[in-house]
């Protein structure tokens, strides 16, 4: 095991650890410190303090803590600061003292109060467990998905348990407490008293238990000063120690070790440090001040007052490079560089004994591999620099490694710095991943430096600067001593049309700080109306919401601004409204049209818009009246807007429909039959079909049916009825003033050319070629043209000869042609 200095601690604090709450977020996270009063009744009436510190001992936060006695402090996954206060409320706060949210572990918690708490994780989230003071267990996995569990009671437990802890297992949460000797195991259902395989005899207590940073492992230190260590299921034990202490430590955690996969824990007194594992001895270090251990992936930091330290097991690539008398090909490289540097000949000795073993690419590789795990940057650069030297003598050796050691050690010497304070190893690091070490450096606001990293290893612009440049904005719409215009100003021309980047939500986010101008001013920056509008009709600036939809072009979306500005003004505004913004007004009525017919009146009403108004009527005759009554008087108000809107033919085709609706009831009422909603001329022909000849000419005479459309109308009902005799009749009653070529094209129609025969003697000479080729007399056809002498007729005549029937009539138009040329 080894343990270097990360940092010499210069936080200037004023308490002793062991006099606060203690609170050490894993991967190099922050230390929050909360003097504890409540435990001293001298100090009682001062308010504690809360401090919010880097891993270096840099100031993040500081406030006075003015809410209820705090019980335990922890940190989430996301780095939010978890205070769980002695009524059973928990107050989460960020990295800067800002306060986030609240929430409450249960009524019961709040009757019995807290007597301890943990914050946990599990892949689920940031978990909570409490102890009341009636000693009963309630948690949660995932406090951001607060479901509260109540946990089975303990038979017989009348005081608290000497020591217990949180175990996850298959997904679930479980405790495990002591109480004496004996251990019991809580779920969901049931509590299960367990024993340890192979524990030693004599325990009447146990005095501290510990779980591994994988939730694998378990660890209980007994009274009797033995260290049981087995699996978190308690099936199995893998060793245990007699440390030879009876004295309870104060903290006691796992250390894991990667290399060797072997077990060891360490131990904290007041003045003493104990490694333990499977080992028959330990390894021990004083301790010259009050520490505290934080359990990480790969190790263990110590921090106190003046110090930052970190135990781990020494790598293997490290091990094998730095051990004394070390022959491993990574050593001979480094001697071998380091004496090229000095320009000695035994650079190319240890190279060659390299090269003759075939080593020098696992050279290379262990001096990669041990410089990520070094922590001083001049180590790092001396056994890169030795890398390097032997991949100069490799024909083939892929430089991606080489590359990518070189890019994470420059990010994480970036990030151990002092004034950034992240400790980060090479293992967390990569466990941790690059996305979730740029959230961490968003959080501390060190957005220069996540923007740089994010320069340096290319990271695609949605995943690198366009995040953390959106952070940064809704980080600065805090800023409330700036005024709105130089904040919108300042975010843009940070921001401009960085892909990925959302004005929307940076406005949302300055809207949710109060700061609605701001918010507006951000919009206007924003290039998806789609976003826009949404946030604004939140905002209740529904009309600059409406004004912006239109400008967008899309009909869906300002649909939506009008049916919100529908409900949300009265009438009489909403209308008011439509009639500045003529598109909507205009995609209103057609909404209207179908949805909302009386709304479409009213809005006609509003703008004297009689000609839409009698339209409206018109068809509101049709669709909702079945009495005759209601639709005439449906039509007579249509007739009085049609005045208004000064459509005097519109109102007199409304009055004729109001006429004849009126006849088609009285038809109906004395002929029977099925009058109404017929139009004028169906009417006519419908009495014409029924026999009704004389009611058909005078409503023909009432409504000034014009004579040609009189015949037409009668030739066609007569025709259909196929009453060829009183069509002979019609026709004979006097001159036709449609002439009779109808006549013969009817009656062809009908498939009855004797009847066309009888026309079409009466045609006029102008259509009496066409008139007999319809009845098939295309010789008598010939000899009218022939007389007309006209081109035309010969040509129509000439196209319905056929060679077989036809062949002397059109030899004979022929002949007439030759005839007529010849003149």
């Amino acid at each position: 095991m080894w343990k270097y200095e990360l940092y010499s601690m210069d936080w200037d604090l004023k308490e002793e650890l062991r006099d606060c709450l203690v609170a050490a977020a894993p991967y190099g996270g922050p230390i929050a410190l909360l003097r504890n009063p409540w435990r001293k009744e001298k100090a009682a009436s001062v308010r504690p303090v809360l401090d919010i510190y880097s891993a270096s001992g840099m100031p993040l936060a500081s406030l006075l803590w003015k809410s209820g006695p705090v019980v335990s402090l922890g940190w989430s996954a996301e780095e939010e600061l978890l205070c769980v206060q002695e009524d059973g409320a928990v107050l989460v706060y960020g990295l800067h003292g800002d306060f986030r949210r609240h929430f409450s572990m249960g009524n019961e918690v709040l009757q019995n109060r807290v007597l301890d708490a943990r914050v946990f994780h599990t892949e689920f989230g940031s978990g909570v467990a409490i102890l009341t003071g009636a000693h009963r267990f309630t948690l949660s996995a995932n406090v951001g998905d607060l479901k509260l569990r109540r946990m089975p009671e303990v038979p017989g437990l009348q005081s608290a348990p000497s020591c217990w802890t949180v175990l996850c297992q298959d997904r679930v949460a479980h405790i495990l407490l002591a109480v004496g000797p004996d251990l019991y195991l809580l779920d969901h259902a049931a509590c299960s008293a367990v024993t340890l395989p192979g524990l030693a005899p004599g325990v009447s207590s146990f005095l501290q238990m510990a779980v591994s940073f994988t939730y694998r492992h378990l660890a209980l230190f007994t009274d009797t000063g033995y260290i049981w260590m087995g699996t978190a299921s308690l099936k199995e034990k893998l060793c245990e120690f007699n440390c030879n202490i009876r004295a309870a430590p104060k903290q006691m955690v796992w250390c894991s070790r990667p290399r060797s996969k072997e077990r060891a824990v360490v131990v904290a007194w007041e003045r003493r440090l104990m490694v333990v594992g499977d080992a028959s001895e330990s390894i021990q270090f004083v301790l010259d001040e009050d520490s505290y251990l934080v359990p990480e992936l790969d190790g263990v930091r110590i921090f106190s007052r003046s110090t930052h330290e970190f135990l781990h097991e020494v790598p293997a690539a490290s091990e094998e490079i730095f051990k004394i008398a070390s022959m491993a090909p990574g050593a001979l490289l480094l001697e071998a560089q380091k004496e090229y540097e000095k320009e000695s000949q035994k650079a190319d000795e240890y190279l060659r004994e390299i090269q003759e073993l075939g080593q020098l690419t696992q050279a290379v590789q262990q001096c990669i591999e041990a410089a990520g795990h070094e922590h001083q940057p001049d180590m790092q650069k001396s056994l890169l620099r030795a890398a390097s030297f032997g991949k100069c003598f490799l024909d083939r050796f892929p430089p991606d490694s080489f590359v990518h050691m070189c890019q994470d050690l420059r990010v994480l010497n970036a990030v151990r710095d002092y004034h950034i304070g992240i400790p980060l190893t090479y293992s967390q690091y990569k466990q941790l991943t690059i996305q979730v070490l740029l959230d961490r450096l968003v959080l501390r606001r060190l957005y220069p430096l996540a923007i740089q990293i994010c320069e340096y290893l290319r990271l695609p612009e949605v995943q690198g600067v366009s995040r953390i440049l959106a952070h940064w904005a809704c980080y600065k719409v805090q800023q409330k001593d700036v005024s709105d215009e130089d904040v919108a100003r300042a975010i843009n021309q940070k921001l401009g049309d960085t892909p990925g980047v959302s004005y929307s939500d940076i406005a949302a986010r300055a809207y949710g700080c109060g700061r609605t101008e701001l918010a507006i001013k951000l919009l206007e920056y924003e290039p998806r109306s789609g976003e826009q509008v949404p946030l604004l009709l939140k905002m209740k600036r529904s009309k600059l919401a409406l004004s912006k939809a239109i400008e967008s072009g899309d009909t869906d979306l300002v649909f939506t601004v009008l049916l919100h500005l529908k409900n949300e003004l009265n009438r009489g505004d909403f209308f008011m409204t439509l009639r500045n913004q003529p598109m909507a007004l205009s995609l209103y009525r057609q909404f209207c049209k179908h949805q909302e017919l009386e709304t479409l009146k009213d809005l006609y009403n509003q703008d004297d818009n009689h000609q839409e108004l009698g339209s409206f009527h018109i068809r509101a005759s049709y669709a909702a009246e079945e009495r005759i009554e209601g639709r005439v008087a449906a039509l007579q108000t249509a007739a009085d807007a049609f005045y208004k809107a000064k459509n005097e033919f519109a109102a007199k085709a409304t009055e004729d429909q109001m006429r004849l609706l009126r006849l088609q009831r009285r038809l109906e009422d004395e002929l029977g039959g099925q009058f109404l909603d017929l139009s004028l001329h169906d009417t006519v022909t419908t009495l014409i079909l029924g026999g009704h000849n004389k009611r058909a000419e005078q409503l023909a005479r009432d409504f000034r049916i014009p004579d040609k459309r009189l015949w037409w109308l009668k030739l066609t009902a007569l025709a259909d009825l196929e009453d060829w005799e009183e069509l002979e009749k019609f026709s004979k009653s006097k001159k036709s003033p449609i002439g009779y070529l109808p006549f013969v094209e009817i009656c062809i129609k009908q498939h009855n050319k004797y009847e066309a025969k009888k026309y079409a003697s009466r045609v006029g000479p102008e259509q009496k070629v066409k008139a007999l080729l319809l009845v098939g007399d295309v010789a008598q056809a010939a000899d009218v043209a022939i007389e007309h002498r006209n081109e035309a007729e010969l040509s129509l005549v000439l196209s319905h000869c056929t060679g077989a029937t036809d062949g002397a009539t059109a030899d004979k138009i022929q002949r007439a042609r030759a005839q007529a040329q010849k003149k």
